[in-house]
């Protein structure tokens, strides 16, 4: 199995090797504002995929592209000396769909608190079927039965649980029980 490191580490130095010399050395007029946002190397180090976006619209991306194009050579050529191998990798620029996939996602996230506020709009104007609390609850009229029970269901002053619950002492201060 390749050791996959290498290849990150040349697609990094790739990766600011080429933002510099877009930036710094290549003097055409119809390079807009690019970024280089990623790249990837093969494992044999033979060819490099470098994704850029464009700032501007779409007359400036197809210019960029072409510019880039054009100038492939002096940023292989740039790559090469930077990296210092033996073999410099052939290099394709490619537009990178980053931009609007995230204002697509943009557009759906607006979308989805628009309905959002559609729903706790309609949650608030919403009213009940039938009655608000559908539960049916004890009735409190037969509060007159319940009086003189203690809570465990048994009559007061009747028989030996009242002596337990309520021990009397004897003559000479012991309680029975």
């Amino acid at each position: 199995m390749a050791d996959s490191a290498r290849p990150r580490k040349v697609a990094d130095r790739i990766k600011v090797i080429a933002a510099e010399t877009i930036e710094y050395r290549i003097k055409d007029e119809r390079l807009g504002f690019v970024t280089i946002t990623d790249v990837r190397v093969t494992g044999d180090l033979q060819q490099a995929s470098i994704f850029y976006t464009v700032f501007g619209s779409e007359a400036e991306r197809e210019a960029t592209a072409e510019a880039l194009a054009d100038n492939k050579g002096r940023i292989r050529s740039a790559i090469g000396k930077g990296l210092g191998i033996r073999l410099t990798p052939s290099i394709e620029f490619i537009p990178d769909a980053l931009p609007e996939g995230a204002a697509h996602l943009e557009e759906l996230i607006a979308e989805a608190k628009r309905r959002d506020e559609e729903v706790a709009a309609a949650a608030a104007r919403a009213a009940y079927a039938g009655e608000p609390d559908p539960y049916r609850k004890p009735e409190d009229d037969d509060d007159d039965e319940n009086e003189g029970l203690v809570p465990d269901d048994r009559p007061v002053g009747d028989g030996p649980a009242d002596a337990v619950n309520d021990p009397e002492p004897d003559d000479d201060g012991r309680q029975r029980g």
